[in-house]
């Protein structure tokens, strides 16, 4: 038999593995991403070399995605649900102001995580990331986009911990009225 929450702890321990992968990722790419140092000049065009950071962020913009989608998706079927004894949709105000906030915390993150990704795409003589010119990502992107991976775990993690507790609560107020209709 499933007890209340178990789903909720799932999608928690997934969350949290997803994020751990996204976070290590833009870690990663902070230190093999593109410098100054590995552009070439010739005359007025640049080149930059293709570097490891493109796959690390692009993985980070992958598995964070996934984890926000699967705390959507789990946030859209808590909300389903229907209390027994009202009919009523429970209220969630908190855990949806959480799910709000981590859809931000994403948005920025992804926003970064791509920005910054398509960056350390080989950028060809004359072809550069933007209107032809090269571009190095600065210091501290990706590792702004790691905090803002934390930030969306955390927010997912309050969220699935207070759908997790309305859950056990209305299990427990069925068995109370169970009890009380015998």
């Amino acid at each position: 038999m499933e007890r209340p929450g178990d789903r909720s702890l799932l999608v928690s321990s997934i969350v949290v593995l997803l994020s751990l992968i996204a976070f290590t990722t833009c870690i990663a790419a902070e230190y093999k991403k593109n410098k100054v140092k590995d552009m070439k000049l010739d005359g007025r065009l640049c080149s930059l070399p293709e570097s490891p950071a493109f796959g690390l962020g692009i993985t980070a913009c992958v598995c964070l995605s996934i984890a926000q989608i699967i705390s959507t998706s789990f946030a859209g079927t808590q909300c389903l649900t229907k209390n027994k004894l009202t009919g009523q949709a429970r209220k969630k105000a908190t855990p949806m102001g959480l799910l709000l906030l981590s859809w931000l915390s994403f948005g920025l993150a992804i926003i970064l995580l791509g920005a910054s990704s398509s960056m350390n795409r080989r950028q060809p003589y004359g072809k550069g990331w933007l209107d032809g010119n090269c571009y190095v990502v600065n210091n501290g992107v990706y590792t702004g986009a790691a905090v803002l991976v934390v930030v969306t775990m955390i927010f997912i993690l309050g969220f699935t911990r207070l759908m997790r507790t309305a859950a056990v609560n209305r299990v427990m107020q069925d068995g109370q009225d169970q009890m009380e209709g015998s």
